[in-house]
């Protein structure tokens, strides 16, 4: 009988090799349950800084820390096999040199094992990326719409609406691919400009609130599946779970003060005694 073929976890370099192929499917996860479903349709997963406002209530992703990323990370990594796992540098883990950035995204991929990090910002971090992949960190870049730069921009804005916005953009998805990172999400971008970038450079494009014809598409999947408030535009929701959970603690709580929960088949009844032990003669 022959061994089973173990799974392979998808590499960066498959990632890469995507390019302007069949579009890579992606998807955030933050905990074990999430992961394992998410797993086998996806080509990568994202440990998104998201989780900041998804599953802790902050505001923004500002206050996320790295102790939080790695913790969900591991749980992610327990219910995946599949998918290329990346996860979120937070604010602050790496913007004051490519010696502390290499030093927190070594930390994060050897207490998660996931296969890659990834990190905002175009011009003014290629210096960091390329400091982090010589040294064997693979990046995953991310431009356009940063959300930890909420401040400093005043709000969510997206970007590239007017074309005097293109050529800064533009030279941010070109620095980045030239300091090695391997792919790039373009965030809260005008569809054109997205595709435009998406021809321009090497490394695939991930699109989010970008254009279709990205190398890719990620979405925050506590979103898809409404189990969020309020969401951005470009969000489609697949299902509505918020709804269907609202309904079911609705019916647990009715049964509860109805004395209809737990019924006979949730509760113990008692066993006959055990016989007693015969005694030695």
């Amino acid at each position: 009988m022959s061994a089973q073929t173990p799974i392979r976890r998808k590499t960066v370099t498959k990632i890469r090799a995507q390019k302007g192929k069949d579009p890579l499917v992606c998807l955030t996860a933050y905990t074990t349950p999430i992961a394992e479903l998410v797993d086998e349709v996806s080509d990568l997963i994202l440990i998104g800084d998201s989780v900041g406002m998804v599953v802790h209530g902050f505001d923004n992703t500002v206050p996320v820390t790295l102790d939080m990323m790695i913790l969900h990370a591991q749980a992610v990594l327990r219910g995946s096999q599949r998918a290329c796992i990346v996860v979120d540098m937070p604010f602050g883990s790496y913007e004051e040199s490519p010696e502390i950035a290499y030093r927190n995204a070594s930390r994060v991929m050897q207490e998660t094992g996931c296969t890659a990090v990834k990190l905002e910002g175009g011009t003014h971090m290629a210096a960091t990326i390329e400091f982090m992949v010589k040294r064997g960190i693979p990046v995953m870049a991310h431009i356009g719409l940063t959300p930890q730069a909420v401040h400093a921009m005043g709000g969510y804005k997206t970007s590239g609406r007017v074309k005097s916005e293109w050529a800064r953009v533009e030279a941010d998805a070109i620095a980045v691919t030239n300091a090695g990172a391997f792919s790039i999400v373009l965030e809260g971008m005008a569809e054109p400009l997205a595709a435009k970038i998406t021809k321009l450079i090497e490394i695939p494009t991930i699109g989010i609130g970008a254009s279709a014809q990205c190398d890719g598409q990620i979405l925050v999947t506590d979103d898809l599946l409404g189990l969020t408030g309020r969401v951005p535009s470009f969000v489609k929701k697949y299902a509505d779970l918020r709804g269907i959970i609202h309904d079911a603690v609705g019916s647990y709580a009715a049964d509860v003060k109805a004395r209809a929960f737990p019924a006979l088949e949730h509760t113990y009844s008692l066993k006959d005694e055990p016989p007693p032990l015969k005694k030695n003669a």
